[in-house]
């Protein structure tokens, strides 16, 4: 009798596992792709980031962000220096004729959310109309700027998403994190496809100044170290419902880089998952226990399937109707990213992610992580 309930609940985990990520295929495919308007955009543009210990490679994103083809007199260059201890504010400084502003960050009591107060600095001598996010180790082509603010002219967003993308991978552990990264971009964009926004990336996000300082900034949320992509959206979207947009553009991709190591994702999994002790979406924290609750299904009858043979035909099926959804899904994405040659790493993440989500979900919600070279929760 006990077999066959577990049987049952996880064929049903397992099913509706699969139904989620064919929602997800389906949000996706609601969002048109985007094609940026000719004429010149006339909005002005703040561009932000919030820079600590990156003086290796913060001047390639800011010579990427002033070669845009976008208006020189309609767009500045913030920077916040974030405590760094190496000459991260030297190389900044040295763009300063060419009109890129530094503020330095000198707080005097420690901060749990150093990140939120940089941005929330730099967004109080911005100029812009529109703030652009990203971070200090990120490269853009010369039409990233164009395509995002093509779409907020054209459609008025308070807030837009745009894509993000690994890249420079060094090994296969880097090309499995851009295959799951790819994914995550997916997630976030189809609930915004679906008008039900949950997730975005803070390297690559743009609001309205106005709507910033209407919600109080980042008030209410300032209390953990992330979440100033994830949570601030989830303030825009409680507070003004279907103003959120993806710009589904080739062009508006941002690039970085995978963890070079597993203490390093773990320690930034652990950071994307402490957020989600601020959800208050209803919906949105009832997909994540059930996405949850399936890994463990998995996890369990793996387990069970060593003595108790009646487990092993059930754990096959569960994993080939998971990868199946999930190449049906990442087929998209890795087309959109021109990475099409990733999915062949399914074959190896898919049995993989269980125990990793298992691990993130509990360990994200307990604790301190080190971030920046801060321990932080």
């Amino acid at each position: 009798m006990t077999t066959v309930i577990i049987s049952c609940l996880s064929l049903a985990l397992t099913f509706l596992y699969a139904i989620l990520v064919l929602i997800l295929r389906t949000g996706w495919q609601k969002i048109p792709s985007f094609s940026a308007k000719v004429n010149p955009c006339v909005t002005k543009v703040s561009v932000l980031i919030a820079a600590r210990n990156e003086a290796e490679k913060i001047h390639l994103t800011i010579e990427d962000i002033l070669a845009q083809n976008y208006p020189k007199e309609l767009f500045e260059l913030i920077i916040v220096d974030d405590h760094s201890t190496d000459g991260t504010s030297q190389v900044i400084s040295s763009y300063a004729n060419m009109g890129v502003k530094l503020i330095v960050l000198n707080e005097s009591q420690a901060l749990n959310s150093y990140k939120k107060k940089a941005i929330a600095k730099a967004i109080d001598l911005a100029n812009g109309e529109l703030m652009v996010a990203t971070d200090a180790d990120c490269r853009m082509g010369q039409n990233w700027l164009h395509q995002i603010v093509s779409l907020y002219e054209e459609k008025k967003y308070n807030l837009i998403s745009s894509p993000v993308v690994y890249f420079e991978e060094k090994s296969l552990f880097e090309r499995m994190q851009t295959l799951e990264f790819l994914y995550l971009i997916g997630f976030g964009a189809a609930g915004i496809g679906h008008n039900m926004p949950s997730t975005c990336n803070g390297a690559n996000l743009a609001y309205k100044k106005e709507v910033f300082l209407a919600l109080g900034g980042f008030k209410g949320i300032d209390d953990l170290a992330s979440g100033d992509d994830e949570l601030f959206l989830h303030k825009v979207a409680s507070t003004y419902p279907g103003t959120v947009g993806f710009c589904k553009a080739k062009d508006a991709i941002v690039y970085t880089h995978a963890k070079p190591n597993l203490k390093e994702f773990i320690s930034q999994r652990k950071r994307w998952a402490s957020k989600s002790v601020k959800y208050k979406n209803k919906k949105i924290i009832a997909l994540a226990i059930a996405m949850w609750l399936f890994n463990i299904s998995l996890a369990l009858n793996f387990f069970l399937a060593f003595f108790y043979t009646d487990f092993l035909k059930l754990v096959v099926i569960q994993f080939a109707i998971k990868f199946t959804a999930e190449m049906f899904f990442l087929e998209l994405l890795t087309s959109f990213a021109n990475r099409k040659n990733l999915l062949f790493i399914l074959t190896f993440t898919t049995f993989l992610h269980p125990i990793y989500l298992i691990y993130i979900g509990i360990i994200g919600n307990s604790g301190k992580y080190s971030w920046k070279g801060r321990m932080v929760k």
